[in-house]
């Protein structure tokens, strides 16, 4: 991130699918933290009528586009999903104004510290200049069961979507933090304010 005196640490936090990322994130918010999310910062650079949406139509044609006007995540997700030089495409895109908008809200934040979101890390390679690296870990029969529970998909769809992300040992093996997220999500509370603690400066109670 932008060094500058009064530049706030940024902890950038990730997760494989279903590990309840938005869960640690809100207890963040709670405690005063500023959370920028990349997931809701990439719905708002395709909203209809954005110079996103007219890029990504240019690129894929109406068939993206729902009757209402806005995207067609499903038929975008059918384009990409087993082409790798479309997905590369549509990253090329979206990214930029992803991470552009992201810096901003950093820059704009006046918390104690930044949270920032970033689901696919790993993956993408982006805030590498981040202060620190905040895994919320799960086994995988977790995220398989959650995954199926949460969204209805079978478990060959839930299998599917964990594949195409990097594996837990490769979110593990970048982690400055871990959070185990496995148990109830009252069992988060301790872990979180531990961490909050020491993103403050200060030494843990």
């Amino acid at each position: 991130m932008p060094t500058d005196a009064l530049r706030r640490p940024v902890i950038a936090l990730t997760g494989g699918i279903a590990s309840g990322k938005t869960a640690v994130s809100d207890r963040f918010s709670a405690l005063g933290a500023s959370v920028v999310d990349t997931d809701c910062i990439a719905r708002e650079v395709v909203a209809p009528d954005s110079a996103g949406l007219a890029r990504v139509v240019e690129a894929f044609g109406d068939t993206v586009l729902a009757a209402s006007g806005e995207l067609d995540r499903l038929a975008l997700r059918d384009r990409i999903f087993d082409d790798a030089a479309a997905r590369a495409r549509l990253e090329g895109i979206l990214h930029p104004l992803i991470e552009a908008r992201a810096r901003d809200a950093i820059r704009a934040a006046d918390g104690p510290y930044v949270v920032l979101v970033v689901p696919l890390l790993i993956e993408t390679g982006l805030f590498g200049d981040a202060d620190r690296v905040l895994v919320v870990d799960v086994p995988r029969a977790v995220q398989l069961e959650r995954l199926t529970a949460r969204d209805g998909v079978t478990p060959d769809q839930a299998r599917a979507a964990l594949a195409a992300q990097a594996t837990r040992e490769q979110r593990l093996a970048v982690a400055d933090d871990v959070i185990d997220n496995s148990g109830a999500l009252e069992a988060l509370d301790e872990q979180v304010a531990r961490l909050d603690h020491a993103y403050r400066g200060r030494d843990p109670e």
